[in-house]
């Protein structure tokens, strides 16, 4: 029997120590809902997970752009609706001019009317969303996933000379039956053209809404794939965690037995 090395406390302090460095690890998965509470813990795993936060972060960018671009089309519908209800409007007071038991007097009443409401539709043609115009010429790009590709956003033109030859009250008044029949065939055109404007819309929202819940899908599938990585198992990591406190307790128990044994020389000794 020796007293100056230890043997058995030196090999109980070293098992102490890893398990104590095992309960300390599972502890901190525990506290943080992570497997991977330290990236040694599973570096190739970590990247990985790093990789898809960061794709989830773009997903939700796009979603919200998405989102603003359906916003933007919604309120460009809005204002068709209430166009089309002003030509509507515009046709029938044509066809109330025409109307030979009225005299231009009573035409020059109906114009009155007619001009207010082709102001309305010159002044809906200049609306903006956020600063940018609703009703240009000119489309933009909506981008609609992680890489930044892009859908191309139809635009609907309320500017066309369709639509300003029937709303200038210069060229197109119902102050008379001749000019009342022009203005007519010219509102029948500005109605027929935003029918057209109003297919674009619709087929602009439809698209963006396949886009936006296309986005939804693939963000709830990435963020399954990033728990399966990184998430703990709270059940399997709880029965780790007891299996190292045990483990703890019982060498924390022998590395004193080891170190009192060596007591037992001091027997030989007297």
């Amino acid at each position: 029997m020796v007293i100056k090395t230890n043997v058995s406390a030196l090999t109980a302090s070293r098992n102490l120590m890893e398990t104590n460095k095992g309960l300390t690890a599972s502890l901190a998965r525990l506290s943080s809902g992570s497997k991977m509470a330290n990236p040694a813990d599973n570096a190739g795993g970590f990247a990985v997970s790093l990789r898809l936060d960061a794709q989830l972060n773009r997903l939700s960018a796009a979603e919200d752009n998405v989102g603003n671009a359906l916003s933007f089309s919604q309120t460009q519908d809005g204002y068709l609706k209430k166009v089309s209800k002003a030509l509507d409007r515009l046709g029938e007071l044509a066809m109330l001019s025409l109307d030979e038991t009225k005299s231009n007097t009573d035409r020059s009443l109906y114009n009155t009317e007619f001009a207010n409401l082709q102001q309305f539709v010159t002044k809906a043609s200049e609306r903006d969303f956020n600063g940018v115009s609703m009703f240009g010429s000119t489309g933009f790009g909506v981008t609609i996933d992680s890489e930044a590709n892009t859908f191309s956003y139809t635009a609907c033109d309320l500017t066309s000379a369709t639509f300003t030859s029937a709303t200038n009250s210069g060229s197109c008044n119902i102050t008379t039956t001749g000019n009342a029949t022009t203005a007519l065939t010219k509102v029948k055109d500005a109605l027929n053209e935003l029918a057209s404007q109003r297919a674009k819309v619709g087929a602009n929202q439809s698209a963006l809404t396949m886009y936006h819940e296309q986005i939804g899908t693939l963000k709830d599938n990435l963020t399954a794939a990033n728990s399966r990585i990184k998430d703990v198992d709270v059940a399997a990591e709880s029965t780790t965690f007891a299996k190292f406190n045990i483990l703890v307790q019982a060498g924390t128990a022998m590395l004193s037995q080891a170190n009192s044994s060596s007591q037992s020389v001091l027997r030989l000794l007297g």
